[in-house]
């Protein structure tokens, strides 16, 4: 959600290529794009310190001040370095109070299963039509003591007021299920009882 917090003095840069885009990140600054609603982008610098605390949420909205003049934003990529993870570029998509925008939003495991269980998360992120300045954090799903083979489709999350799911309500998201080690070692254990079970067979066999 916007907030005080999310506001960020933000400036326009006329500088481009690599070598402005490290000059700027010398400088304690990330390199930005501003886009959408049919206007012309706008190439801006952020403080990287305060914008990278603000990007450890999902779908963060930044409230930027761009000499005098307000504009709302929400953040749709994030390219960092693939081996420092130092962010080198942001793309802020504009947006409007009330505006609805589709966003992924984390799935949040709470509980745990039935004994001998584990929650296998196959897709992370909801799809959700939401207001921009409304974006929950996270979705959260209990799982206390949910048996085996029990499944959870996008249907079966509960939504914040205001939210709408965006995409097929009967994609599975998450499983119960028992882990592969310990399946093996149930049927490992069942196989040599088994094989005793047998060979005492065929020894009272031969007894008689």
């Amino acid at each position: 959600m916007a907030d005080e917090s999310n506001k960020v003095v933000a400036e326009v840069r006329d500088s481009f290529g690599k070598g402005a885009a490290r000059k700027i990140r010398a400088a304690g600054k990330i390199p930005a794009v501003i886009y959408g609603h049919g206007t012309d982008p706008v190439h801006i610098t952020v403080p990287a310190h305060q914008v990278g605390l603000l990007l450890r949420k999902a779908n963060a909205v930044l409230d930027l001040d761009i000499d005098g003049t307000h504009q709302l934003t929400l953040v749709k990529d994030v390219q960092k370095d693939p081996v420092l993870q130092i962010i080198e570029h942001l793309d802020l998509l504009v947006v409007r109070r009330g505006e609805k925008v589709q966003v992924e939003v984390p799935v949040h495991v709470e509980g745990e299963p039935f004994s001998g269980t584990i929650a296998v998360l196959d897709i992370p992120t909801l799809k959700l039509e939401v207001e921009a300045t409304h974006i929950p954090e996270r979705i959260v799903i209990d799982v206390t003591d949910a048996e085996e083979g029990t499944q959870y489709h996008a249907k079966d999350f509960a939504l914040p007021a205001g939210a709408v799911l965006a995409e097929d309500e009967d994609l599975l998201i998450l499983n119960i299920v028992v882990p592969a080690a310990a399946r093996a070692d149930e049927e490992e254990a069942a196989e040599e009882a088994a094989a005793e079970e047998a060979a005492e067979g065929a020894a009272e066999e031969s007894a008689e």
